[in-house]
């Protein structure tokens, strides 16, 4: 019998609100990171171009938190998220 994905929270920041129809935060489902932004490119198609690569790499000024841990210091986009949990995408910020 399979386990359904637990249900958590994604959090986007304004400028990717409209690939998201203007939402400030979406639920959805997944075990790992890669499997969150799999399921939100089925419900947002094109989602995932701003968030990765062609190759499935995380795109450099993409950060995304599980909670208060960037997901590059934990286990990047196989990083387990449990149930009820919330990740935030926040662009990078550079300057000069």
């Amino acid at each position: 019998m399979d386990i359904p994905a637990p249900t958590i929270t994604v959090s986007f920041p304004p400028a990717l609100r409209p690939r998201v129809g203007g939402n400030t935060r979406v639920t959805t489902t997944g075990r790992t990171v890669r499997e969150i932004i799999a399921t939100l490119e089925q419900r947002f198609p094109g989602l995932s171009f701003n968030l990765c690569y062609e190759t499935g790499q995380l795109r450099p000024y993409v950060n995304i938190f599980l909670e208060r841990e960037n997901i590059r210091y934990l286990q990047g986009l196989d990083t387990p998220v449990p149930p009820g949990a919330t990740l935030a995408i926040i662009p990078s910020v550079a300057g000069g």
